[in-house]
């Protein structure tokens, strides 16, 4: 996610605890407990009692400013005996819920949609359950975005359950099936490519199926209906891609949507092969204030790509290596999200060194001098502050330029070559799964062949910004008046 505001220009030229669950942890009666999964920064997210496999949502589309009726289909397993559970679930009217296919009781509390099957499920055992709901786009903080003609999905970090019912943390990643109803003068687009195209009938409606090939956080599913054109092309080696654009910009945004397979090609030749099956911009008639990754299809204002390239090609690269670094490779914790923002806030400086000419020092250099100020607003990098309702929540400037210093020193402290090593084994060794710091500065010491955890600890935890490798006449907190340019605005 890049947030955008009117200073965010200057932030962005600036660098413009893994949950191990055993029987113990669990909570002896899940009937009665709605505790979350006891993340730091949001601990009543999620479930530890179960492990999801696969979510079948089915949306029906009315309006861009009307409920849609909903059923989600969950299967999951059971991690512990259960008499009951909870699902996160913040919006929306909730009609029936079945278990294993038998009628369950239900009730809600606070954020969550506490259900007692008939039967207990064993340890190990399939839970079926099934949802059926409506799903509201005019609930505030929802998840839904109303465009110009229609709606987009915008779930990071926590707005999920606020969509369908969920075990909404990034920790259980699962499979992901859309089915959506629309009137026939749509265009529905989903993460993944289309399992079923429907062909044109004589119905008023048309349901659409998407069966993405990849395992998914829930912040991460994409729901795109409106009046737009989905154009195609090809990436390298083939790779299938797809942009969906209201209608009436086909043309005008070709430019900046024909840089994508050139983007493609320089983040492979600095990680990797892409680790999807597609990739594709999808242009919202919005303002938002951000932009998101969302897999495979990501969500960018229609006033970004409508920038000079110079101010949107990085943007664009931005999300684009969050599909390696966030979306294939998903934080083990929201602790963890430097791991995400700081990587991808790395390759778009590194982009826009290489294609426009902006210095890596001068922009490094620039988040440097006011880090000590952001850690003492925000947290350092892997320990950040627990979010305030509203503003920005977790996504503020210490996991970015600050996630991003991080890699920076590291790469002056083992050199470019290892530090290239590094993040090519870090994305294959934890393709479509999740990771931790931890995991990172592990790796981080098994390809440099010594313990860094001495080195990046200060990096990762410290209150005030260590000095940085080859360049110590930097000093940090030095920034002064300039401070503004690297603490991202609310």
């Amino acid at each position: 996610m890049i947030p955008i505001t009117p200073r965010s220009g200057a932030v962005l030229a600036a660098f413009a605890a893994v949950l191990t669950l055993t029987a113990a942890d669990l909570p002896g009666d899940p009937v009665v407990s709605v505790s979350g999964l006891g993340d730091r920064l949001y601990p009543d997210l999620g479930n530890p009692g179960y492990d999801v496999a696969a979510y079948d949502l089915s949306f029906d589309y009315h309006g861009r400013d009307r409920p849609l009726d909903a059923v989600t289909r969950i299967r999951a397993r059971a991690l512990a005996p259960l008499t009951g559970f909870h699902l996160d679930f913040a919006a929306g009217t909730v009609s029936s819920v079945q278990v294993n296919g038998v009628p369950a009781s239900y009730r809600r509390e606070r954020e969550e949609l506490i259900v007692t099957p008939e039967e207990p499920v064993p340890a190990g055992g399939e839970l079926r359950i099934t949802v059926a709901h409506t799903s509201d786009p005019r609930t505030a903080d929802s998840g839904w975005v109303r465009t110009a003609d229609g709606l987009a999905m915008a779930n990071q970090a926590d707005a999920a359950h606020r969509v369908f019912p969920c075990n909404d943390h990034p920790s259980d990643k699962a499979a992901f099936t859309f089915h959506v109803t629309a009137p026939k003068d749509l265009t529905v687009v989903t993460n993944g490519v289309p399992d079923v195209v429907p062909a044109p009938a004589p119905a008023s409606a048309l349901t659409w199926t998407y069966r993405p090939a990849d395992p998914m956080a829930t912040e991460l599913a994409q729901v795109s209906v409106g009046r737009s054109a989905v154009l195609h092309r090809a990436g390298p080696h083939g790779l299938v891609l797809r942009d969906v654009v209201g209608a009436a910009d086909r043309d005008r945004l070709e430019a900046r949507l024909a840089m994508t397979p050139g983007q493609i090609e320089w983040m492979e030749g600095q990680v990797g092969p892409y680790p999807f099956e597609t990739y594709g911009i999808l242009s919202a008639d919005t303002t938002t204030g951000f932009e998101l990754e969302t897999q495979t299809l990501s969500l960018f204002e229609r006033r970004v790509l409508l920038a000079p390239e110079a101010a949107a090609a990085p943007l664009m690269l931005h999300e684009l290596a969050h599909q390696w670094f966030g979306d294939s490779v998903t934080p083990a914790a929201w602790s963890d999200l430097w791991l995400n923002e700081g990587h991808a806030t790395w390759y778009q400086a590194l982009y826009a060194e290489q294609k426009y000419g902006v210095g890596l020092d001068e922009q490094v250099r620039t988040a440097y001098e006011g880090d000590t100020q952001i850690r003492a607003a925000d947290g350092p990098p892997a320990a950040p502050k627990v979010p305030k309702p509203g503003k920005l929540g977790i996504f503020r400037t210490n996991v970015y330029a600050g996630g991003a210093l991080v890699l920076y020193a590291l790469r002056q402290e083992i050199g470019a070559p290892a530090f290239q090593r590094l993040e090519r084994a870090w994305v294959a060794r934890h393709r479509n799964g999740n990771a931790s710091t931890a995991d990172f500065t592990a790796l981080a010491s098994e390809v440099a062949e010594r313990d860094l955890g001495g080195f990046l600890h200060p990096w990762l935890y410290g209150a005030v910004t260590p000095p940085m490798p080859g360049h110590r006449d930097w000093v940090a907190g030095s920034a002064g008046a300039r401070t503004a340019a690297v603490v991202k605005p609310a």
